[in-house]
């Protein structure tokens, strides 16, 4: 190889890597134009790439968390038999005796004295947060307008939270496996004996009312609950004037088909009214609706009844993750009445949940010799997991 060729390709080599380093210093130059707009335009404050990033992570919702399906079970297993929930494993305590059993909490049941048969009941899941089966709510039920309509009338407000407070130790100690959330219970729309201005024999309570009412709640640091009873009006039409309440996390909804006068077209109290299913299932959804939109728990429907034509297709109710419905035994009378009709009426026909209302005044009356215990109320089957005092 010649000398000029050497000389050649040497200077050919030198300017071949001269593009590259060009290349480079022009992507360091734009590079640096961009950092010095960037730290112009948003100041000296600029977060770096690696705070960034680790906000963006802190931004990413964690997974929710789930439903402990296994204790679901469980404690839905113990309130289908009429029996206290219990986490751990029976075992018997006397080879000559397979019917008592002893468990871990040193708890003795003799199961011979329980109703064996099983309550059916095709059900949902719930969302994560649902109050049902995990706790009892027992609730005080009235109208702080009226003396005659429960208990919430009857007494100074102190007075009054005493009582239900007192109500919820007697619960927690008939069945310590499972925690009593207070709840107010108070009648938001009243059935009327009078047509009113629009003929539909109802009466809204104002908001000032509603406010009393969820703060009493937030003071046992319990739920409030929206009772309904819409006369000749719908639940189509009551509903919407609630949902600024309904909206709120701890706030449930009550609906009383006794007063629910649509279908008879006659005044309230004349007659008893009706919910079909699909007054139920509108209620519900209206409900999970909210549930789904805002993300918050489980909300409850209680539909009250003491006969068989207050709720009708009971088959076609719908049951959704969002919402827990519980049927409430709302008849008054002597023990052995309302015994009778919680089997006739709630027991016969299952949906998901059951209530049992106590009333201080006419469970006393005419035969009866006393008003149901806690005690005597949990040897129902199914157990009832919601408690209203009027």
């Amino acid at each position: 190889m010649s000398a000029s060729h050497s000389n050649s390709r040497k200077k050919h080599q030198k300017s071949s890597g001269t593009p590259k380093l060009s290349f480079v210093v022009n992507i360091l130059s734009v590079g640096g134009a961009v950092a010095f707009v960037v730290l112009a335009y948003f100041g000296a404050g600029c977060v770096s790439l690696d705070v960034l990033n680790q906000s963006i992570e802190k931004t990413q919702s964690p997974p929710p968390p789930k439903l402990d399906k296994r204790a679901y079970d469980a404690r839905m297993r113990a309130l289908s038999r009429g029996e206290p929930y219990a986490p751990f494993v029976a075992v018997p305590i006397h080879a000559t005796s397979s019917s008592t059993l002893a468990f871990a909490s040193s708890t003795v049941i003799d199961t011979t004295s329980m109703n064996e048969t099983l309550w059916h009941t095709k059900t949902v899941y719930p969302n994560y947060g649902a109050i049902f089966p995990f706790n009892r709510v027992v609730a005080y039920y009235g109208n702080f307008y009226s003396t005659k309509m429960g208990v919430l009338g009857e007494y100074p407000r102190e007075e009054m939270l005493s009582k239900l407070k007192a109500e919820v130790s007697k619960w927690q100690i008939a069945d310590p496996t499972t925690p009593v959330i207070p709840a107010i219970d108070y009648i938001v729309v009243t059935a009327q004996a009078s047509a009113g201005k629009d003929g539909m024999y109802r009466l809204r309570m104002p908001d000032s009312q509603i406010d009393k009412a969820l703060s009493m709640a937030k003071e046992v640091h319990g739920v409030l609950i929206l009772d309904v009873q819409v006369g000749l009006s719908t639940l189509q039409k009551e509903l919407p004037f609630l949902e600024k309440y309904l909206k709120k996390p701890n706030v449930e909804l009550a609906i009383d088909p006794e007063f629910s006068m649509t279908k008879s077209k006659r005044p309230p109290g004349t007659v008893i009214g009706t919910y079909g299913a699909e007054d139920i299932n509108y209620a519900s959804s209206y409900l999970a609706r909210f549930v789904r939109l805002y993300w918050l728990p489980p909300k409850f429907l209680i539909v009250h009844r003491f006969t068989e034509a207050m709720v009708t297709d009971y088959k076609k109710i719908k049951l959704l993750p969002e919402v827990q419905i519980v049927i409430d035994m709302d008849g008054w009378g002597f023990p052995a009445q309302k015994l009778r009709t919680y089997k006739d009426v709630i027991f016969s026909e299952p949906v998901q949940f059951t209530g049992f209302k106590l009333f201080y005044k006419n469970d006393a009356k005419y035969l009866s010799t006393h008003m149901l215990t806690p005690k005597e109320v949990l040897q129902l089957v199914p157990r009832p997991i919601f408690i209203q005092y009027q």
